[in-house]
């Protein structure tokens, strides 16, 4: 099991790569939130007895109104805040239904993968891009 491997604390996050006519969604941190003003990839935290893709398709539904299905397992990224070990978890999405919209008054935006080394990330999403 992949938690085995990271501290019994840390925060385990799913993030979602959505992709359209070549460019990827991502959303802008908002105001008043942990690391507020960077770009990341949709997605939050996992809740206990929730598996990682229930985990993504729950809080991509909450944040974009939309519904996916996580298909593979890109990569896993970790790091050491100051106040906590996050471990972030990036799945390949196929949107199902729906057309984003940012439900938590998030900033989207589509990218092409070129652009995404031009803006600012937390370290766990800097490690995918």
């Amino acid at each position: 099991m992949i938690e085995d491997t990271f501290p019994p604390h840390a925060i385990h996050v799913t993030a979602g790569v959505i992709r359209k006519d070549g460019r990827i969604l991502i959303a802008r941190r908002p105001p008043g939130s942990h690391l507020e003003g960077l770009w990341e990839f949709p997605g939050g935290k996992q809740e206990p007895g929730e598996t990682l893709r229930e985990c993504l398709i729950r809080e991509i539904s909450e944040e974009l109104d939309i519904l996916v299905e996580p298909l593979s397992l890109i990569m896993t990224s970790a790091h050491q805040y100051a106040d906590r070990f996050v471990v972030l978890h990036f799945f390949d999405c196929l949107v199902l239904s729906g057309e984003p919209r940012p439900d938590l008054g998030q900033e989207l935006r589509w990218v092409a993968p070129e652009e995404l080394g031009l803006l600012s990330f937390p370290p766990p999403d800097g490690a995918l891009v």
